[in-house]
């Protein structure tokens, strides 16, 4: 659904032309509507082939949609952060870097069932999952490097299980991210982005230096499933339970984000994209989701970015995956 449906704002005000959506005019057209966000430059020396290749949430079939929940509405606050909610959690305080790897269902899976293992077992189990296990093992899941079902990872972890594994050269868990980060931004010295962003094996054996054997490591989902397409039962989804995965149509212009609360204003579809909503607030009368990217803390606002609330705004409130961990 999410890789189809147009922006409200965004279906009747494209730019026209020859103008490079990576280019300053593109930005400075964007800030010259003076809407409710700033452009500024995220990408540099990259091409729109790489930065398509970063969006691997794909439109799932039938088959892997998650079963939808309601929860009984309570009284939800103006604003909400999972970082303030839950300070004893700190994988929600991570932002993960997807590398050279449409592996961004991937990341907002693994980012989120680390969050609720932490939440459930109230601040007690500090449990990071491994992106790379579930990319390389979920043969269900999609094509790993080159897009997946987010649905279809939180049914594997609940079906088969994953083990742990931190970002790249953190020597964290049993398998750590293999791809490394790259340097698609303005500041840094990681190594410049290529298009060769391959698939891990799938490997049933942690590293020589995690003492803990692979099958041993498996941490489980309990149960799988999706939200009603409402902002208000996400809402009480997020308070109750701890971050979501959601996954949305990505435009050119989201990727120059700078601040302020995202609506789409121009350019083209770029495709589906996972992300990890953390929360939600107001700002200038503007109603937002609270985002956690998987493109480095270099991009956007220290790697988060706001989007707006309650008007499935590209299809940000459609495609809702989360869960709840076995702890025993």
């Amino acid at each position: 659904m999410f890789l189809i449906l147009l922006c409200a704002f965004g279906a009747v005000s494209g730019v026209v032309g020859t103008v490079h959506p990576l280019s300053d005019e593109f930005i400075d057209s964007i800030n010259n509507k003076n809407t409710t966000w700033v452009a500024g430059r995220n990408f540099v020396s990259v091409s729109m082939s790489y930065i398509r290749q970063l969006m691997g949430a794909l439109p799932e079939p039938p088959s892997q949609k998650l079963k939808a929940i309601t929860h009984k509405l309570e009284d939800i606050p103006i604003s909400f952060d999972s970082r303030e909610q839950w300070p004893d959690c700190p994988t929600i305080q991570e932002v993960r870097d997807q590398g050279s790897c449409g592996s961004c269902w991937a990341f907002g899976a693994v980012e989120s069932m680390s969050d609720r293992v932490c939440i459930h077992s109230n601040g007690t189990v500090h449990f990071r999952f491994s992106a790379d296990d579930l990319i390389s093992c979920c043969w269900l899941c999609g094509m790993g490097c080159n897009g997946g079902f987010p649905g279809a990872a939180w049914h594997y972890w609940v079906r088969t299980g994953i083990v742990s594994g931190g970002r790249y050269g953190s020597h964290q868990g049993c398998r750590p991210y293999e791809i490394a980060p790259c340097e698609h931004h303005i500041n840094g010295t990681r190594p410049a982005c290529d298009s060769s962003g391959h698939t891990p094996h799938c490997k049933e054996k942690c590293s020589d230096e995690y003492s803990i054997p692979y099958k041993q490591d498996k941490h489980y989902g309990k149960v799988a499933y999706s939200v009603n397409s409402n902002s208000k039962q996400i809402q009480m989804e997020i308070m109750k339970n701890g971050p979501v995965e959601a996954a949305f149509t990505v435009y050119e212009d989201l990727l120059h984000y700078k601040s302020g609360v995202y609506q789409h204003v121009q350019g083209k579809i770029l495709g589906g994209h996972a992300i990890r909503i953390l929360g939600w607030g107001v700002e200038n009368n503007v109603p937002y989701w609270l985002i956690a990217n998987s493109w480095n803390s270099d991009w956007g606002d220290n790697g988060y970015f706001k989007i707006l609330r309650g008007q499935n705004h590209c299809g940000i409130e459609d495609s809702i995956s989360a869960g709840l961990p076995k702890l025993s």
